[in-house]
């Protein structure tokens, strides 16, 4: 059998890496950080040691958070690999980029696959496990095996989508969302609204497929004829978006975004966030955990 993964490197120690790092030592990990700063790295948990080059202790998992550009993780990749023998499980935590593309220059691609946090990494209960094409079937149980004794619940995912679950999901929202916007449908504020006060409630109880089990597909299949057509399918990035990143403007940090954030404390607002989300998924922790059985429908095939 298979040994548990003990010992995780962390490569990349900025917001997301240093909120991936702090979730495995919470664990119990015998936890290591590769990083450019060296062992000059703040807010990392105790016990947790950082370089600036691979550490010598041989890791079972590395989580790889290194800027998202193609060469500048194929070099890390290259040099994780020169530094570690073949049994090393490489997992890179890229929202966007294609897993086979990263994989195509490993002499090990068996042992690569997607592991992708969310923000705040430290947080998100969730994580998604991501097979590339040529991922061996154990390095995806032995990593999802890894993540639940963190505390966090793996999101298998079985094909290597662009994107994956999460973000291809948050995207089509959020390009609707920019969509109204621009044609002067909504205000940023007034969408923000909808989906704290509506959607997000709504969703944090019954999900989305759920909900319209519940609420009646005859209803839905009706609305989505006459609806879907009219959505916006352009095919392309909202342009007043990419104009808004152009000029600079690209939210709390540089001060404006779609709000105006110049007299705020970005790191009291951050902060004051990621507060807010634990409370949030602690009371849904409560509500919505393990003492609710006989309440939820069982999964189905599409189709059974």
């Amino acid at each position: 059998m298979t040994s548990p993964i003990k010992r995780v490197l962390v490569v990349g120690a900025g917001t997301m890496g240093r909120g991936v790092a702090k979730s495995f030592a919470d664990g119990g990990f015998e936890t290591f950080v590769w990083s450019r700063r060296g062992a000059d790295v703040p807010g990392l948990p105790p016990g947790v040691k950082a370089s600036a080059t691979p550490p010598a202790e041989v890791p079972d998992l590395v989580v790889e958070n290194v800027p998202e550009e193609v060469a500048v993780k194929c070099e890390t990749y290259r040099a994780l690999e020169a530094a570690y023998p073949p049994s090393v499980i490489i997992a890179t935590n890229t929202s966007g980029l294609s897993l086979d593309e990263l994989a195509r220059g490993l002499a090990h691609p068996e042992r690569f696959l997607g592991a992708h946090y969310f923000q705040p990494a430290d947080v998100f209960p969730m994580v998604e496990v991501i097979a590339a094409t040529a991922t061996a079937p154990e390095v995806v149980a032995r990593t999802a095996e890894a993540m639940r004794r963190t505390g966090k619940e793996p999101i298998l995912v079985r094909k290597p989508v662009e994107g994956y679950l999460i973000n291809r999901l948050q995207h089509a929202l959020l390009n609707e969302a920019y969509h109204l916007i621009e044609i002067g449908a909504a205000t940023p504020k007034e969408i923000d609204d909808i989906a704290k006060h509506l959607l997000g409630p709504r969703m944090c109880v019954t999900g989305a497929i759920e909900q319209k089990d519940i609420s009646g597909l005859k209803i839905h299949a009706t609305a989505q004829v006459a609806l879907v057509p009219k959505l916006a399918h352009t095919g392309k990035p909202v342009r007043f978006v990419q104009d808004m990143v152009a000029r600079g403007e690209t939210g709390l940090k540089s001060g404006r975004g779609f709000y105006d954030w110049r007299e705020c404390d970005a790191e009291a607002v951050a902060a004051q966030a990621s507060e807010r989300l634990r409370r949030v998924l602690a009371f849904l922790a409560r509500e919505l955990g393990p003492d609710r059985p006989r309440t939820r429908p069982k999964g189905r095939k599409l189709g059974a």
